[in-house]
């Protein structure tokens, strides 16, 4: 059982504000001394960086596709089991998702999962009563959806916040509870992957501060608390969650180039037994002692390629690692980072680990983006042949070369993309080490951290 008080902040579609707002309520929040729980729709990385800061605790995912209908609510009550209120930050317009036809995977899915009201956020640019009319076609396009405010962003004059509010109040539509003029907020980084994660170098304190101070001075934040507080509980298992004691040494890539993994993943690692000791493969070398095992997950290894390169300890020590015959996993960017060489977008050839005999070549635009399901064809790293998992991609690189072809490694994964294009082959293999552009989530899929578990008990014997 979950009691914690929630509330979804959605939007009519992307750009609407969802993260300057999300930011900045959470912060005037923190101040009030309360306990905010963050969390994100789908599986981005980048904006949970943000709501980690503004809370000052981890900010996790929420997606109904990757991770399950069953397993989304028992992740919430666990991270929540301490907190005052939880705020879920949606993802893109209220209604989108892995599907155009279905509420699969959308901000209205998760809402209605964990039974949390909405409040709207809606571009008022250039409308008066159409806000009303767009407004009534979010509160009435599924029946069970709750939107219960409305926040209008990008407002005009004093009179045409009171039109917006006369033509919702007209239309027996949801209080508008927040009114934020245009270009009140101001501008949060941004680069070719979207939002740059935050650090305090790309997000100051003083700008968290400032979204609070607009936050607090244009929405009603009492408001907002009462229709959080009014949510009805989620009927959920209480799992014993016991943690094992620790019996693998887990090596974590964790620096400015490597940090793209959900929290969620390595927390289910840790209470199976794995203890998480993270390197950095720009500054350490060699590797910690006495690794069972090493996860070099996603980030950005192309914007750090010339010290990543230049760290000849650390790139000889994964060969090493790798040459002993233990278990090395890598996810995107780790995937590039143990190719022999990267090519940025200049052109500049970078030597990088040495342990896949491939290059990775950055593009201008994104290679791939979307959900996808990875069915396993021989048994892995992650589960014996024909386990599937979900996960997602998201890169700008691609392999030049065939991983395969004067090497011995396999190809494991058969790459199903929601987006409708054909399968492909993928997931690079050989021995115990395995390595891939998807993103996956396996903390919803307990079997599949079982069989880890037992591949490294079996390696270690």
């Amino acid at each position: 059982m979950s009691n914690c008080p929630r509330i979804v902040i959605a939007a009519t579609n992307s750009g609407a504000g969802k993260t300057s707002i999300s930011l900045g309520l959470t912060r005037a929040l923190v101040r009030r001394g309360l306990r905010v729980q963050t969390f994100k729709v789908g599986p981005d990385f980048l904006d949970p960086t943000y709501l980690s800061m503004a809370s000052d605790r981890i900010c996790y995912n929420l997606d109904s596709w990757m991770m399950g209908k069953d397993y989304l609510p028992k992740l919430f009550a666990r991270a929540t089991k301490d907190a005052d209120i939880a705020i879920i930050e949606g993802v893109m317009g209220l209604y989108d998702g892995a599907s155009p036809t279905s509420l699969e995977g959308s901000t209205a899915e998760v809402a209605k999962i964990l039974k949390a009201p909405i409040a709207l956020i809606a571009n008022a640019k250039g409308l008066s009563r159409s806000f009303a009319a767009m407004v009534k076609g979010f509160t009435s396009f599924e029946e069970d959806i709750t939107v219960s405010a409305v926040i209008a962003n990008r407002c005009g004059s004093n009179r045409h916040k009171k039109w917006l509010a006369e033509s919702l109040a007209a239309a027996k539509l949801p209080k508008m509870i927040g009114v934020i003029e245009r270009q009140t907020f101001p501008e949060l980084p941004s680069r070719h992957l979207g939002l740059v994660t935050a650090d305090r170098e790309t997000l100051r304190t003083d700008v968290i501060d400032k979204l609070a101070d607009i936050c607090q001075q244009n929405i009603n934040i009492d408001a907002l608390l009462e229709l959080a507080s009014k949510t009805p509980p989620i009927d959920i298992d209480d799992e014993q969650m016991p943690n094992t004691p620790a019996k693998f040494r887990l090596g974590i890539a964790k620096d400015s180039a490597f940090h793209f993994y959900y929290p969620d993943n390595l927390e289910a690692l840790e209470r199976e037994g794995c203890q998480l000791v993270e390197f950095s493969p720009i500054n350490d070398s060699p590797l910690p002692d006495d690794l069972d095992c090493l996860y070099i997950g996603g980030g950005y290894p192309e914007e750090f390629a010339e010290s990543l390169s230049a760290n000849h300890g650390m790139r000889n020590s994964i060969v090493d690692f790798a040459n002993s015959g233990k278990i090395i996993y890598a996810e995107c960017g780790g995937l590039m980072y143990l190719g022999n060489k990267l090519i940025t977008n200049c052109g500049k050839e970078y030597p990088m680990a040495g342990v896949l005999d491939i290059t990775t070549k950055m593009l201008s635009r994104f290679k791939a983006l979307g959900y996808v399901q990875v069915d396993i064809l021989q048994d892995s790293l992650w589960g014996q042949k024909d386990t599937n998992i979900r996960g997602h991609e998201f890169h700008y690189s691609e392999i030049t070369g065939d991983v395969t072809s004067n090497t011995d490694f396999q190809r494991v994964y058969s790459i199903k993309r929601r987006s409708g294009s054909e399968s492909s082959i993928e997931g690079f293999q050989r021995q115990n080490i395995l390595a891939s552009y998807t993103h996956l989530h396996f903390a919803s899929r307990p079997q599949t951290i079982k069989h880890f578990i037992n591949t490294l008990e079996a390696n270690r014997a």
